[in-house]
């Protein structure tokens, strides 16, 4: 037997490459090979890197799903019903919206794939695969199987989970509808045996946020000080408050966290469901960078209490602070998520599902905001991005970046944020699902 795995892409514009940046393994199907019995034959296409041979011999497909990759997923899918072989849709979209996915394959993994993964593949053995199997939404993790990605062109680091979910009720987040608002810690021996076992000197810790438990966090910064490796995660702006906490991540390699402020507007703040650091937010900044760690900051932009004087501030914000790297954001409904359904009531959506409109391009706002037009909000964001990227911002933010982090670490700064201006041009207005079956790769 031969299960094939696909890793979707976004979209691409007609007659361009594939955006070329920040292309990593893909950890998702690494567990899924992990999964799988020894004596089942497994292969891998990338749709980001390579085209998928839709010729190819094989029992199963097997499709992770994003609600950005919704729709080239469900055009893959069909591709191979056509002949048909099974598909199986499986991850974030298809959990929070499996309705829609029953549509579009024969099979709907909900959940994580720990636990059923074996189970369905068994039923296929025998003939008879169910339409859903119901898989866990919390702490089965498994390590993943690397070699399943030999042969491609991924960046030269490696994803590690160290926990999944997280314990924060933020509006407009899949994950905490995924896990149910909880935390589920991984242990520490099994992510040390993982970043043990990488190939890779560099790590990304893909935890959501990896100090929800803090002295889980404590005890698994002890435990990787000693490896001597360099990673970077995602945390909160709260965890600042806890010096000590800073101390064991610098010391076990940590170079940048992601901080999500998600907004500086207080109104904002409240209707999302995010805690509000107020008049400590630069002091807790200042702490983060003190203890020599930088920052990728997020913002999203679109609730109801944002002007356009919002994006002015922010820009100032993240300029005034160096960061590392900034992402400026507009809203999206996800669906399955509290924001999704309070639009949806207020009629105040632009399309039901707008991850499958023909229309729909990467960088569109998909819904009205209250105090400005969705092309307005759309293009302050562009230009918000662009202003940072500005050659003058990069250098003032390099001096700073290089002062912070080991000289290792220095050439990742350049390389995130010389073509960062680029990026921004590449990744606007992408139709959704379409043009990656011809044309350069």
């Amino acid at each position: 037997m031969k299960v094939t795995f696909i890793l979707p892409a976004i979209g691409k514009k007609p007659g361009e490459p594939y955006i070329g940046s920040w292309k990593m393994e893909p950890l998702t199907v690494g567990v899924l090979s992990a999964l799988t019995p020894p004596d089942w034959e497994r292969e891998l296409f990338d749709d980001r890197v390579e085209q998928v041979d839709y010729q190819t011999k094989t029992d199963l497909v097997a499709i992770p799903v994003e609600t950005y990759t919704a729709k080239r997923s469900y055009a893959i899918a069909a591709r191979f019903r056509e002949r048909g072989i099974p598909v199986v849709l499986g991850g974030y979209h298809p959990t929070l919206f499996p309705e829609e996915a029953a549509l579009y394959g024969d099979c709907v993994l909900v959940g994580n794939a720990e636990g059923v993964w074996e189970e369905l593949l068994a039923d296929l053995g025998r003939g008879r695969l169910a339409p859903r199997y119901e898989g866990p939404r919390g702490g089965s993790f498994a390590a993943p199987d690397r070699s399943i990605y030999a042969g491609k062109k991924y960046l030269p680091i490696s994803l590690v989970e160290t926990g999944r979910g997280c314990g924060h009720r933020c509006e407009f987040c899949a994950i905490a509808g995924y896990y149910g608002c909880r935390y589920h810690p991984r242990d520490p021996e099994a992510v040390l045996g993982d970043l043990e076992k990488s190939p890779h000197k560099y790590h990304f810790l893909v935890d959501d946020n990896l100090v929800a438990d803090v002295g889980h966090a404590k005890g698994l910064f002890d435990r990787m000080a000693p490896l001597g490796i360099k990673w970077a995660g995602q945390g909160t702006l709260s965890m600042a408050r806890d010096k000590d906490l800073l101390k064991r991540m610098k010391r076990s390699g940590c170079e940048l966290i992601l901080v999500g402020f998600e907004s500086l507007e207080a109104e904002s703040l409240r209707q999302m469901g995010k805690s509000q650091a107020g008049a400590d937010r630069d002091l807790l900044v200042e702490r983060i960078h003190d203890a020599g760690i930088g920052i990728y900051a997020t913002f999203v932009f679109g609730y109801d209490g944002d002007t356009g004087d919002t994006f002015a501030r922010t820009l100032e914000f993240a300029r005034r602070h160096k960061f590392h790297t900034a992402a400026f954001n507009h809203l999206l409904p996800f669906p399955g998520t509290p924001l999704y359904d309070r639009l949806e009531a207020e009629g105040r959506l632009l399309w039901d599902r707008w991850w499958l409109e023909e229309d729909y391009h990467y960088g569109q706002a998909a819904f009205l905001p209250k105090r400005m037009s969705p092309e307005e909000l759309a293009r302050r964001c562009r230009e918000s991005r662009k202003a940072f990227a500005s050659l003058p911002t990069v250098f003032d933010r390099g001096l700073a970046a290089m002062g912070r982090s080991s000289p290792p670490l220095w050439a990742l700064f350049w390389a995130m944020n010389l073509r960062l201006g680029r990026e921004v041009d590449e990744k606007m207005d992408v139709p959704l699902g379409r043009n990656l079956d011809a044309g350069p790769k």
